[in-house]
């Protein structure tokens, strides 16, 4: 059964720094490519970042460049993203997924395994 379970969600003032975590379990994710997206009500889930297993490339969203990293261990088949200088506008639920295929990684849609979300909170 493929699972992933995100962690180090919480409160933060801004300008602060958190770091989720994205623990993979249940196949081999060699070949995917690893996303994180994140959520407001109301709204549609938005592309933040994501990372090719097995290379390493990652893609940002404009929103969170320069202030945010994607990275992965292989050893731990954990994906991380490191917040840094958190906005208030960076409130929102983040999720982490999984997705077979290089192209397109900022649509959604194509992600076919997702975790149960981890909420962000930047108060201002």
């Amino acid at each position: 059964q493929v699972q992933l379970v995100e962690s180090g969600g919480g409160l933060v003032q801004a300008g602060g720094s958190l770091r989720l975590s994205c623990a993979a379990s249940g196949r081999t994710f060699s070949s995917y490519v690893m996303g994180w997206f994140r959520q407001t009500p109301g709204k549609e889930r938005e592309f933040v970042a994501a990372i090719s297993w097995s290379v390493g490339s990652t893609y940002y969203a404009d929103s969170v460049k320069g202030r945010f990293t994607i990275f992965r261990d292989n050893a731990k088949n954990t994906v991380y993203l490191q917040m840094n200088s958190l906005k208030p506008e960076d409130t929102a639920v983040y999720y982490c997924a999984a997705r077979p295929y290089v192209n397109y990684v900022a649509a959604a849609i194509g992600y076919n395994y997702w975790g149960q979300g981890t909420q962000v909170t930047v108060s201002s």
